[in-house]
Parts: C-alpha cells; sequence; structure tokens
C-alpha cells in the first residue's frame, strides 16, 4: 500500500493543491457535498443499493440539504445497465444550519438507464433518468442527461486499477416553464484501496435557472462507496463506473 501511494504522490498532491486552492479562492464560501453509498451485488446482473447526501452551502456550515435513497439495478450485458430508485429529499432554507420552514419536502421515484462505452482505456458513460417527484409544492416531472468520461489508471491489482480520474456534465429538464432547470458539471479522482471501496474528491459547480428546491454554487464533494459482493460472484468491481449524485 505505501509502495502504491508513492507511486502517485505527485497526482495526490495536485489534488491537495487544486482543493485548498479552490477552497481560499471562494473565501471559505465553498460548500460541501457528501456521499455514503453502499451497494450489493447479489451477481453479475442483479445488485441493490442504498445512498445518503448531506449538502451545505458553506464549509461544513450552513447544511441546508439531505437525502437518502435505495433501489436495485439490473445489467442487461456489458453496455447497458437498468435502476429504479426512490428516496426523500429535503431542502431547507438559506442563512444557517436546517432553517425551517422548508423550501422542499420531496419523495422521488426515478427509473434510470445507463450506456457504457469505452474508446482504448477511456471509459464513456451516458445516463438517463426520469424523476416523478412528489413535492410540498405539488407534482412535477424532471428529466435528467448526463454524459461523462472517466479514466482509469494506475498498476493494475486484482483485476481493477487503483485510481481514476473524471469529468462530467448533467442537464436537467421538465415539461414545465422555464424548461430548462439545472446544469452540474463535475470533476473529481476517485482511488480504490481495495476491490470493494470506493474514496473520491472532487468539485462540482451547479448552476440552477429560476428553481428554489436547491441552490446553485460550488461544492467539495466527498464520497465513500463500499460494494458487497455474493461469494460466487467473482465479476471485476466496477471501477470504470462514475459515482452517483
Amino acid at each position: 500500500m505505501a509502495t502504491l501511494f508513492m507511486k502517485n504522490k505527485t497526482t495526490l498532491l495536485y489534488i491537495l493543491l487544486l482543493v485548498t486552492n479552490i477552497s481560499f479562492s471562494q473565501k471559505f464560501d465553498l460548500g460541501s457535498w457528501n456521499i455514503l453509498n453502499l451497494k450489493y451485488k447479489m451477481s453479475n446482473k442483479w445488485s441493490v443499493f442504498g445512498e445518503t447526501q448531506l449538502r451545505s452551502l458553506k464549509f461544513y456550515n450552513h447544511f441546508h440539504y439531505y437525502e437518502y435513497k435505495g433501489g436495485f439495478n439490473y445489467k442487461v450485458n456489458k453496455q447497458w445497465q437498468v435502476t429504479l430508485g426512490a428516496g426523500s429529499y429535503q431542502t431547507f432554507q438559506e442563512g444557517g444550519n436546517f432553517i425551517t420552514p422548508k423550501n422542499n419536502n420531496e419523495f422521488r421515484v426515478w427509473p434510470q438507464l445507463i450506456l457504457f462505452q469505452s474508446i482504448g482505456k477511456i471509459k464513456i458513460e451516458q445516463r438517463y433518468r426520469t424523476e416523478l417527484r412528489f413535492t410540498s409544492n405539488g407534482f412535477r416531472d424532471r428529466q435528467r442527461y448526463r454524459l461523462g468520461v472517466s479514466y482509469p489508471f494506475g498498476q493494475e491489482r486484482k483485476g481493477y486499477q487503483p485510481f481514476q480520474t473524471s469529468i462530467s456534465n448533467e442537464l436537467f429538464f421538465t415539461s414545465k416553464e422555464p424548461y430548462f432547470e439545472r446544469n452540474r458539471l463535475q470533476y473529481a479522482f476517485s482511488f480504490k484501496p481495495n476491490k470493494e471501496t470506493t474514496l473520491q474528491i472532487g468539485y462540482l459547480h451547479q448552476f440552477d435557472y429560476k428553481i428554489n428546491d436547491e441552490i446553485g454554487r460550488d461544492f467539495l464533494v466527498l464520497g465513500f462507496f463500499h460494494e458487497l459482493f455474493r461469494k460466487q460472484n467473482n465479476e471485476k468491481s466496477s471501477t470504470n463506473e462514475l459515482k452517483d449524485y
């Protein structure tokens, strides 16, 4: 493990300096976006997951949002995966920690389709998601499309590469005016200390257009992703998949 870190210390130092520079350049207005994700692979095709997120508008202060969700995935083949998820999404007002009354109290159901493609070592992911949103302001629908590119690197260890860098951009649309709601751009770096665990650090910029159930801002993203496998499931870990947000 120590040898692995020493070989890639330049990359890790660059990531640390980038995050530090972002924090100071934003005059501590950089928010936090924290993810905990657990996944259980029942077979090479079926898996279930649970996830919780906690977000703040300042650096680990002014917490305004949390969510918890779960669902199942079905991998049709190496290129296609279908997901059905549902969860609770709670948005509070700006200006402090969990200030009420809430901006939005929401239960959401979302079917999703992911297309995986490769060009050499570069991995391309296209994600299509439909959201059925039962909010405190009535029913809403929303369509989301995310395009992501990732590049795994490092010496292969037991069928996976320990490092990955990625960039993704996601667009949000609705059937009601103003139709275009949001854009999310994220840069991320991931490290897998073992087959089951992924640690992620990244920078996310969110732009919102005339909606108040979330607040567009810049965020430091920290993620912890852990996968459990049935003993008979010998499929390689999903190192090359972009992580959820």
